[in-house]
């Protein structure tokens, strides 16, 4: 029998009072971490969006500047490219700054950085589709007010969930606008694992196995039932709250 979100929020919320309680890591525990979810958070991100690069390849290119022959210069730059993302989230974290519609955009200009500079940072001008979803994101013309709508939630009413389930439904609710013409995807998990970071939460990773069960679960939350979305996430999480703990 399947979890109820309740029950496992409650865990999690246990499981991180623990970590706080060993707070601050050691140096080389805190580094060791930081070069793991590096390499996990970028391989199962990318994969998820079709990149052939294996989780080695990705930290050969990350770890040690190689490139790997028989991949592409794109699947280089995505791996390079999540990495700055990784540390520029990680910065605003540290710093505490504000969730922002500049923050958000600065993400997808090193998501996109060298793939797709015209595109990087700017909300689409046309139609997109979301290639395996039924799903048809809104007009164009609705991006704009529907972001300044994204931001006014993520500020106010959002603050009174649970940092879990703001993280998961503001990846959610990113996704479901779709503001970018590439690079959704990997923005929102940056943006999810931002907040789960300003929380004092560890990153979540999204699988590459469980791409089918997260795009299922996104298509459920795009009809109306965000609950198997936030739990998917709340299971992440808790994987990584695990890893945490047995550092």
């Amino acid at each position: 029998m399947q979890m109820g979100l309740s029950e496992i929020l409650l865990r999690l919320t246990d499981k991180k009072a623990r970590l706080d309680s060993r707070r601050p890591l050691s140096a080389s525990a805190a580094a060791r971490l930081k070069d793991y979810f590096d390499v996990e958070w970028t391989y199962h991100s990318n994969a998820i969006e079709g990149s052939t690069l294996t989780r080695r390849e990705t930290e050969i290119v990350l770890h040690e500047g190689l490139t790997v022959g028989g991949k592409t210069l794109r699947e280089h730059l995505e791996a390079v490219n999540h990495k700055h993302a990784i540390d520029f989230v990680e910065a605003l974290a540290r710093e505490v700054e504000p969730l922002t519609e500049h923050n958000l955009r600065q993400i997808h200009v090193l998501v996109l950085k060298g793939i797709d500079d015209e595109e990087a940072g700017r909300y689409r001008r046309g139609q997109v589709r979301i290639s395996g979803s039924e799903y048809v994101p809104p007009d164009p013309s609705a991006v704009l007010g529907l972001m300044r709508d994204f931001f006014a939630w993520l500020i106010g009413e959002a603050q009174s969930l649970s940092p879990v389930e703001r993280a998961a439904l503001a990846h959610f609710r990113l996704v479901d606008i779709h503001p970018f013409t590439d690079g959704n995807g990997r923005t929102a998990r940056l943006l999810m694992n931002l907040i789960l970071l300003l929380a004092g939460y560890p990153p979540a990773v999204v699988r590459n196995e469980d791409r089918l069960a997260y795009y299922t679960a996104l298509d459920q939350a795009h009809a109306g039932d965000t609950e198997p979305f936030v739990l998917m996430i709340a299971e992440a999480v808790e994987k990584s709250l695990d890893i945490f703990l047995a550092a």
